[in-house]
């Protein structure tokens, strides 16, 4: 205030005009506004859902690559139904890749709202780096497992090789197509399904390690995701038969791809689990709609949208839907990741640097 009775005293004494004075007056006026206004808060108003109820609110869904489809039926439902209960529009930022390529890009910063990868593994992978509380898991339905399928193996029209099983993927002169587990949620899952049944037949730790290198020495090209996996083998003609989940098998059949698919009777459970990143809603204050939007995705609606795109529903009522049944067959003898003792345990033995894999692949060079 001193400062504005001295710059009006000299205004008197012509030191400034008028107009300068009034300019200079406008200018500590504005600045107090922004200080007192501008408070600490420095996120995006239009993704606030705090005070008031801003008309539009951004979410940022990362996902595993081959879920894509699956969201282009779920977004604009879940969208519509949001608006339609509180007024507020909801736009999705959306990314998709190898599920690990995911974690790593969320981990350097990508700021995701809701992921969906292909393990759990990955989600633990956030939950260390501090961006998911512990106990996720329990934080929604089924263990927050939203999808599921299985193992399947694409042969050829007719499977002139004769393929039917993963022992099969052994055998001289028989080559396949897999993602890199380094990079590939489902190609970590591939490796399970495949040890496994080695496993299942009887085979020790020893044993099966010489089943599983035999079988990867037959793969000519590691692919980065479960995608471009489906790509190289049907749009490449890479590969006598491919591993990838049930599901792209299934989508690509709907596209029009010719294969044979077979569905091993010894195989394991593909899990995919869901999770909202606390760090970033509650920077965002996007917390309310992203678990809006994650406990829609186990709706009947939501579900069926999985289904139609060949993921497993893991709703009851979706999964017995006579389509469903028809289209899914039983699974013989289904191993879980809980039969490896957990993904820390898998982590551990298989893929870690100088583990299981990496020996694999040393041999094969």
């Amino acid at each position: 205030m001193y400062f504005i009775r001295q710059l009006k005293a000299n205004s008197m004494k012509s030191v400034l005009s008028r107009r300068q004075f009034a300019m200079v007056l406008l200018g500590l006026v504005v600045s107090s506004g922004v200080v007192a206004c501008g408070g600490g808060n420095t996120g995006n108003s239009a993704t606030q859902s705090g005070s008031g109820n801003p008309s539009e609110v951004s979410l940022t869904l990362v996902s595993f690559a081959v879920t894509k489809a699956a969201y282009e039926g779920i977004l604009p439902k879940f969208a519509a139904k949001w608006e339609k209960e509180t007024g507020q529009k909801v736009k999705f930022k959306q990314s998709y890749g190898g599920s690990g390529s995911q974690t790593r890009a969320v981990i350097d910063g990508l700021e995701a709202d809701v992921v969906h990868l292909a393990l759990g593994l990955d989600t633990n992978k956030l939950q260390k780096e501090g961006l998911i509380d512990a106990g996720w898991e329990k934080e929604f339905p089924n263990d927050s497992v939203v999808s599921k399928s299985v193992a399947a193996i694409v042969t050829r029209e007719g499977n002139p090789k004769g393929i039917k099983d993963f022992s099969d993927l052994t055998k001289d002169g028989v080559s396949w197509i897999t993602a890199d587990p380094k990079t590939s949620g489902i190609a970590r899952w591939n490796y399970l399904a495949v040890w496994n049944a080695a496993v299942k037949s009887g085979a020790d730790d020893k044993k099966a390690q010489e089943l599983i290198t035999k079988a990867y020495k037959n793969v000519p090209i590691l692919t980065k995701d479960a995608r471009e996996a489906t790509d190289v083998f049907f749009k490449q003609g890479q590969g006598d038969a491919l591993i990838n989940y049930e599901n792209e098998f299934l989508l690509a059949q709907q596209k029009g791809e010719k294969g044979t698919m077979t569905i091993p009777e010894v195989n394991i459970s593909i899990d995919n689990p869901v999770a909202v990143v606390d760090k970033v809603v509650n920077k965002k204050g996007t917390r309310k709609v992203a678990e809006a939007f994650v406990q829609y995705l186990f709706s009947p609606e939501a579900q069926a949208e999985f289904a139609k795109v060949g993921f497993r529903p893991v709703d009851p009522t979706i999964a017995s839907a006579p389509e469903n049944i028809s289209k899914f067959p039983k699974i013989q003898t289904l191993a879980t990741v809980k039969d490896f003792q957990g993904w820390s345990a898998v982590q551990s033995k298989f893929f870690a640097d100088g583990a299981i894999f990496d020996q694999i692949q040393a041999q094969k060079r």
